[in-house]
């Protein structure tokens, strides 16, 4: 059996994961975005203090020849290590892998412990808020190319959650702890996330007052309303979170990402600790399936791996890529094609005489479509059926057929088969690859 929290995956369930990585990657190239890869496992100290209660999720590997290793948790720590060990300044790079993590799993909900992540990061000085704002709408149009549905694009900001527990008595050392009891909210009910905070040191009070702001949830009003606390605005940390928002939904609204798009959410918190600025979480309305994208500014992390500790402002947004395939299928109307063949080589069996030569002309008509760059397949048999041959076609919706028999081999010539219409083109075998193309072209896209 498959390890727990892991599974294989059918020809089926390729052709539509293949479909989405294709849309995805198209968008993440679209946006001038390049591709890197890295090793799926990392020094064990590269993950270890990036990910906050999380860390306790990393999978550990023994001992190889003095290396403590850990499978990858993620695509963004790998990424930062990677700008600080090739010392790369400016990049706008995509990253499609699978990671680990050692949680509980419900592969019914999409939550397993393997599972790919699509990231796109910016690395690099510009202006502010600019990639912040090209990141959510990546993220749209990658939602809106998967017709999922109503999505939203939730977002905060550090700042603004420090600002709040700064303005509502918490001490600084349980900002980060405060932080991930707030990042429970969507899962839990306010009076349990409240209780988690007393626990980690806090007063009731104290819990209270950050209720009445973590409640606020909307368009860029939300902004002007959190201006416009006078207790709030005393914080600089706050003010300078809340005018990165007031930038963030202007230049969305330049790249045309639709304001019902987008969702200014007090209460996200996103658990992890290496987020300095910004951060997004895309839902699904009407879905339980969690949360379909993430991710969010971390300025500091690039510094963390380099000696003289430089910092390089980056920003970057990962699809939870497993949560899509699943809604993607269950939505497709017809199924989808496991293969892209486009002609099948078949042939006529003559009679009793020797049927090798038979098998011989068909692999020889299915290299040249090959070296024609045609998508092509036959039955690696010497005396199949013409009528299994046909029915193959039409299970694995192959447009179109060579047929050769005897006369055919005989006269240099093929029949082309159209196998929906059936209709059939008698012409000679070195004509056959224009043919193909000028039918193939004719196929709607």
């Amino acid at each position: 059996k498959n390890p727990l929290g892991m599974k294989d995956y059918k020809p089926e369930e390729m052709a539509v994961r293949e479909k989405v990585f294709n849309l995805i990657k198209g968008v993440f190239k679209a946006h001038g975005a390049v591709a890197i890869e890295t090793p799926v496992t990392e020094l064990k100290a590269t993950l270890t203090g990036k990910y906050g209660e999380d860390s306790k999720l990393i999978y550990d590997l023994a001992d190889q020849g003095g290396e403590i290793l850990a499978l990858r948790y993620d695509l963004t720590v790998p990424f930062a290590r990677f700008c600080a060990q090739h010392n790369i300044k400016n990049i706008k790079r995509y990253h499609i892998a699978r990671v680990y993590r050692r949680d509980r799993p419900v592969m019914s909900k999409g939550r397993y412990r393997e599972f790919y992540q699509c990231d796109i990061d910016i690395a690099g000085e510009y202006e502010s808020m600019v990639p912040d704002a090209e990141c959510i709408k990546i993220v749209s149009e990658i939602l809106t190319k998967c017709e999922l549905g109503e999505f939203k694009v939730k977002v905060n900001h550090r700042q603004i959650l420090d600002g709040i527990f700064a303005s509502c008595g918490v001490p600084e050392d349980l900002f980060r702890p405060i932080c991930s009891a707030v990042d429970k909210l969507d899962k839990l009910p306010w009076e349990e996330v409240r209780k988690e905070m007393i626990q980690k040191g806090i007063a009731g009070e104290c819990a209270d007052l950050i209720g009445g702001y973590v409640e606020n949830s909307g368009g860029k009003e939300i902004v002007q309303k959190l201006l416009s606390d006078e207790i709030l605005c005393s914080n600089e940390m706050a003010v300078a979170g809340l005018k990165d928002m007031e930038k963030l939904f202007e230049y969305c609204e330049a790249m045309s990402v639709p304001p019902e798009h987008i969702s200014f959410d007090v209460s996200l918190a996103r658990g992890l600790d290496y987020y300095t600025g910004v951060i997004y979480e895309a839902v699904l309305v009407g879905k339980e399936v969690g949360s379909v994208a993430g991710g969010g500014r971390y300025d500091g992390l690039v510094g963390m791996f380099k000696k003289k500790n430089t910092q390089i402002p980056c920003v970057g947004i990962s699809i939870g890529i497993e949560r899509l395939f699943a809604i993607v299928a269950k939505n497709q109307e017809k199924e989808m094609r496991t293969t892209e063949t486009e002609v099948f080589v078949c042939s006529v069996a003559p009679g009793k005489q020797d049927r090798k030569p038979m098998l011989l002309e068909r692999l020889k008509i299915q290299s040249m479509l090959w070296e024609a760059g045609i998508k092509c397949d036959t039955i690696q048999r010497i005396n199949p059926k013409i009528l299994s041959q046909f029915q193959q076609c039409e299970a694995e919706k192959i447009p179109f057929a060579v047929v050769i028999g005897p006369d055919e081999v005989q006269n240099g010539q093929v029949k082309i088969r159209n196998i929906e219409s059936q209709e059939e083109t008698l012409c000679e075998r070195e004509e056959a690859v224009g043919i193909l193309k000028t039918m193939l072209g004719r196929l709607p896209v």
